[in-house]
């Protein structure tokens, strides 16, 4: 019987740490440095510095709810950033398909948990636009859950392609 311990997936978290600091410093200079609610353009047209605060979650989903709704984003992303790290504990530390995702959405998730918790909302600050199409404000944190989740998104369909693909042998 083997009782050696194969390194886990933990160490992945520095990816989580990485983002969480980058989201927070981020944050600081939009909170010093832009004014609430007042484009400033980076690319003309397409992008802009834009600060502005959700209360609620994706395309200010809830964020007229009362209040409540920043309880229920606090733990839902306290949860889910548990699973992950879990998961992440049960994951070999080189399969970096899995790792690297679950770590983008971890620190992105707390990212935002942070701002909730400190500001009672979240802070966003990127804005693309195109002509008078404007997609809602979003930050590192964001940036980091969306790449994270269709990481999460493409592994499990590729993983299920492969695993059809060695079923057919």
């Amino acid at each position: 019987m083997n009782n050696s311990v194969r390194p886990n997936a933990l160490v992945w978290l520095v990816v989580s740490v990485v983002v969480i600091v980058l989201d927070q410093l981020t944050k600081a200079w939009v909170l010093t440095s832009l004014p609430e609610y007042t484009a400033v353009p980076v690319i003309e047209g397409v992008w802009n510095w834009y600060r502005t605060y959700n209360t609620g979650a994706a395309f200010s989903f809830l964020s007229d709810a009362g209040g409540w709704q920043k309880y229920f984003f606090v733990t839902l992303g306290i949860v889910i950033s548990g699973l992950l790290a879990w998961w992440l504990s049960r994951t070999p530390r080189r399969d970096w398909r899995v790792a690297l995702p679950y770590s983008l959405v971890i620190g992105g998730a707390i990212g935002n948990v942070i701002d909730r918790v400190v500001h009672g909302h979240v802070v966003d600050f990127i804005q693309w636009h195109w002509q008078d199409y404007y997609w809602p404000a979003f930050n590192i944190a964001d940036i980091a859950i969306v790449g994270g989740a269709v990481g999460i998104a493409v592994l499990g369909l590729l993983g299920e392609q492969k695993g059809a693909a060695q079923a057919q042998r």
